[in-house]
């Protein structure tokens, strides 16, 4: 069977979406690449948005490939399944120039939350819940039924196999990166100065917390780490390719028992690296190694300044807001770019968080404006909201998010005149 990975070229114009538009490593479709391949299939992989391509070139590669299944994600990277775009303009768009004689699977949060929905909007045929880089390839060789998180339609009805597929990170090998086009991409994920080419990795996938606002919940929820040695061989090979900054794309960076070895090889390879975590896992001696490891961008999640507002994040935080400030502070003399992330909750006064704002920014961390929550479907915070997504789980979602910041503000870093959800779905059409 021959299987056709397409990532888009992404387009936001009138979304929610606040992440990074910038091309980044699908790494969700190198993965599924690999394992496709050593089931015995013929896997293809295109990345439309770092190619800079149209639908009209992928048709094309399409029609001399022939592939058996099209499998195209409903967000842009395991980087954004957190916090995708609502709605599924893009992702019809390229089921569509697949053409009608393959099977169409949607892989993504769109699927894993709301599985028949994605079926509809995306006119595809497949939509797969939860992590699927093992399942993609079970699609061809097993009953649908049998395939965890497998969800299609039949007889006009929608079957759901009961499962979520959650991948075993012992499994996943090393990725060689020969079916990529490397030096195409030079994004550095999260540096905002110089000059390089970047990457993105995962060492491990998921998180040991439940934060309400946090969208993990239905794909990447528990925490497993990936062999170390994996992920210093595609150091090396990315390295050997031109790239000289790595930005790792793991839920939260720093918890797994071998993340002090994985630093100390870091270090004595010539390559810088960035990625999300939280203060509190962080000490002043290791925070030491991740300076010796080259690190030069750490983002980290404070939410709130007050242990009221982190509790009602469900932050799971021990840490007090000073020792927090106090860390915040000793990392940003060993790493050139720190940032601490607060969301907007009802327990901070926006004189104190200015306050802690400037104190901060006065020893060079770079501390974002408080953000409004969007309550996606799956996370806890929708459930609390909402109960349970079900086939208008995002337009519910996209309509509280309009109507509750209007006023209040948007995101700075987000389309500050959303469109409705409903209208950017049928300017698909």
């Amino acid at each position: 069977m021959r299987f056709a990975l397409i990532n888009p070229n992404w387009d936001f114009t009138g979304s929610t979406y606040f992440g990074c538009q910038e091309p980044h490593y699908p790494l969700e479709l190198l993965f599924a690449f690999d394992q496709i391949a050593a089931a015995g299939h013929e896997p293809m992989l295109v990345d439309a948005q770092v190619e800079r391509i149209g639908t009209a070139e992928v048709r094309q590669r399409l029609a001399g490939f022939r592939p058996d299944f099209v499998v195209i994600p409903t967000a842009p990277s395991y980087l954004f399944w957190r916090c995708p775009q609502p709605e599924l303009r893009v992702p019809r768009e390229w089921f569509a120039a697949a053409g009608g004689n393959t099977v169409k699977v949607a892989i993504g949060p769109h699927p894993s939350a709301t599985p028949a929905a994605t079926l509809r909007k995306a006119a595809c045929d497949v939509a797969l819940r939860g992590e699927p880089d093992f399942t993609l390839a079970e699609l061809a060789s097993r009953p649908w039924g049998e395939v965890a998180g497998c969800c299609w339609l039949e007889d006009g009805r929608v079957h759901v196999s009961p499962d979520l597929a959650v991948a075993d990170m012992k499994r996943l090998g090393p990725l060689d990166f020969c079916n990529y086009p490397v030096e195409q991409h030079r994004h550095r994920h999260h540096v905002f100065s110089g000059e390089g080419r970047g990457a993105e990795l995962e060492f491990a996938r998921g998180c040991p917390w439940s934060c309400s606002f946090c969208n993990k919940t239905l794909f990447r929820n528990k925490f497993r780490e990936r062999e170390v040695n994996a992920v210093l061989s595609e150091i090396d090979r990315l390295i050997a390719r031109g790239v000289d900054y790595i930005y790792f794309i793991d839920e939260i960076f720093g918890v797994g028992r071998n993340v002090n070895r994985l630093l100390e090889a870091i270090a004595e390879r010539p390559v810088s690296i960035g990625f999300q975590s939280r203060i509190d896992l962080w000490t002043e001696e290791t925070l030491d190694l991740l300076g010796r490891a080259h690190c030069i961008s750490m983002e980290c999640g404070i939410e709130s300044i007050t242990d009221e507002g982190r509790d009602e994040l469900n932050k799971g935080c021990r840490m007090s807001t000073a020792r927090m400030a106090e860390l915040l502070i000793y990392a940003r003399e060993r790493i050139p770019w720190v940032q601490a992330n607060l969301i907007l909750t009802e327990h901070d006064d926006r004189t104190e968080i200015r306050r802690w704002q400037e104190r901060l920014k006065d020893k060079g961390v770079w501390v974002s404006e408080p953000v409004p929550m969007y309550p996606f479907p799956g996370t806890p915070l929708y459930r609390q909201m909402f109960g349970a997504p079900d086939d208008m789980a995002w337009e519910r979602a996209h309509r509280y998010y309009m109507s509750a910041f209007r006023e209040k503000g948007y995101s700075d870093i987000q389309e500050q005149q959303p469109i409705p959800l409903e209208d950017l779905e049928c300017m698909s059409l």
